[in-house]
């Protein structure tokens, strides 16, 4: 009896033909066609854009030129506006100080003519010459219990000369109901007070403030007068505070 023949096994292993890997291929491939249209995008460009090239720079460079003038006209009128500001401190404040230079000499000005009709009324068109003598005493009472005493001096002998000098008074008047004088130390209130300077040419004020004693009463002034070569003593009346 014939046994059919028996089948082979299958084999363990299959030879399988490997293809070739295309991948680098085709990157390879894309890539140069990116490059390709990136060349081609720029030559486009290039040629779309260098007709108008030279215009564009030249554009640029006169923007370039403009701004330069713009800027150096800039700094011109902030240079002029700086000088300008400072022209107009400058004459503010010389004009300020010729103001007050004006101001004082009108002052000046009236002082002297104040002056000048004081001394026409003090020795009149008609009225005679004297020399140094004391023209009007005054006294007026402050607050603080002192009295202000203005004294005037004048010569009209000698209008060319200059009377130099100094001045001391006492007051006279009554304490305690008997006769006394205030001496020029006591209505100071103070020992060797220098004595009042004086220096003019017709007539001069001179004012100060001295203290009388509570309980004296003053009747009297006597004024004296010491130019080097002339000596003078004048008495003068006291009433209500003013000695004539």
């Amino acid at each position: 009896m014939n046994r059919p023949p028996r089948k082979a096994p299958p084999p363990r292993f299959t030879i399988v033909q490997q293809r070739p890997d295309r991948r680098p291929l085709i990157v390879a491939v894309l890539s140069v066609l990116w490059i390709a249209s990136l060349l081609g995008v720029w030559i486009g460009a290039e040629r779309h854009a260098a007709p108008r090239l030279p215009a564009i720079t030249a554009e640029l460079d006169d923007a370039r030129a403009e701004l330069h003038r713009w800027r150096s006209q800039a700094e011109s009128l902030a240079q002029r506006e700086a000088t300008l500001s400072r022209s107009d401190q400058i004459s503010r404040a010389a004009n300020k100080e010729i103001q007050s230079a004006l101001a004082e000499r009108e002052e000046e000005i009236s002082d002297l003519r104040a002056n000048l009709a004081f001394y026409e009324r003090l020795v009149g068109a008609t009225g005679q010459q004297k020399g140094l003598s004391v023209h009007s005493a005054r006294f007026a009472a402050e607050a603080g219990g002192t009295w202000r005493y203005q004294i005037v001096l004048t010569q009209s002998l000698n209008k060319g000369a200059i009377s130099r000098g100094r001045l001391r008074f006492t007051v006279e008047g009554v304490r305690d109901g008997k006769l006394a004088t205030v001496s020029w130390d006591e209505l100071h209130q103070r020992a060797g007070v220098a004595p009042q300077e004086y220096s003019f040419r017709y007539f001069q004020q001179l004012d100060g403030s001295v203290m009388l004693p509570p309980d004296f009463t003053p009747q009297r002034v006597r004024v004296r007068l010491d130019g080097g070569d002339v000596a003078i003593d004048q008495t003068l009346g006291w009433e209500s505070g003013v000695a004539t």
